[in-house]
């Protein structure tokens, strides 16, 4: 398998596997998609990391598929790859992105659909699909330009430069950055310390700031709003507020 989904401990890791690059094929592709709605669906799955292993995230597309397609051929797989990407950034858990050494085109756009990035100090990042004459396809216009601002995103989809760690640290590409081997080290505990956390309210958090992003403010108040009433209706919520009034803030155990 190209990807896989293991699950220890309330912590899901997609792992790319795709020797020697970590090529997206369509196969990937798909199989990230499949992976990423079975990550939404289990309850067992409380957090997520998406991790190419430790010398290399993704180093972007398979060119060589891709080079075969004509344009018929890429209207008709577009939706598809945008799909499946999405997949990852609609899992309604805390998601973060582990990467080692080179995250490019596909590559950089699958950590941007995370909610957290943790670099290596030997990743690069780009998105050097202009040096094919193409655009990004997977996502990169859109979350690329909200994460970083426009200039800076244009900056880098227009040169198609790479990146070192301590730049994508400082463009707030990437939100930490630790030793290549500490990497996966680094995202499982953060998941890790997630995914002991309150489920619903985590899920509703997610989905206010994501929702506020892609829309205007009044509605994401409204959805703002609307969730922070409902979680009253929670178990998590009853907990960790007797939890404050009898034990002080930051003890409360979720289910």
């Amino acid at each position: 398998m190209t990807v896989t989904l293991e699950v220890a401990d309330g912590v899901g890791t997609l792992r790319l596997d795709r020797p020697p690059m970590n090529a997206l094929d369509v196969a990937t592709q798909d199989r990230l998609r499949e992976l990423a709605e079975e990550a939404t669906r289990r309850d067992d799955v409380r957090a997520v990391v998406v991790y190419g292993g430790e010398k290399v995230f993704a180093a972007g597309a398979d060119i060589k598929e891709m080079q075969a397609m004509d344009h018929a051929a890429m209207v008709l797989r577009a939706r598809a790859l945008q799909d499946s990407f999405t997949a990852v950034a609609r899992i309604p858990k805390p998601v973060v992105a582990a990467v080692t050494g080179y995250a490019l085109g596909g590559g950089c756009e699958l950590a941007l659909c995370a909610d957290y990035r943790i670099a290596g100090e030997n990743a690069k990042l780009g998105q050097p699909e202009i040096l094919l004459g193409l655009i990004p396809g997977a996502g990169g216009t859109q979350r690329l330009s909200r994460l970083i601002g426009p200039s800076k995103a244009k900056d880098l989809i227009f040169t198609g430069r790479q990146v070192k760690a301590d730049e994508a640290l400082a463009l707030g590409l990437v939100d930490r950055v630790v030793p290549a081997g500490e990497v996966y080290e680094a995202a499982h505990a953060w998941a890790a310390r997630l995914a002991k956390g309150p489920a619903i309210a985590l899920r509703a958090a997610k989905e206010s700031v994501d929702t506020g992003l892609e829309t205007d403010i009044e509605t994401g108040l409204a959805v703002e709003r609307n969730w922070f009433a409902g979680l009253f209706a929670t178990e998590d919520r009853e907990r960790g507020m007797r939890s404050f009034v009898e034990e002080g803030p930051g003890k409360a155990k979720f289910l």
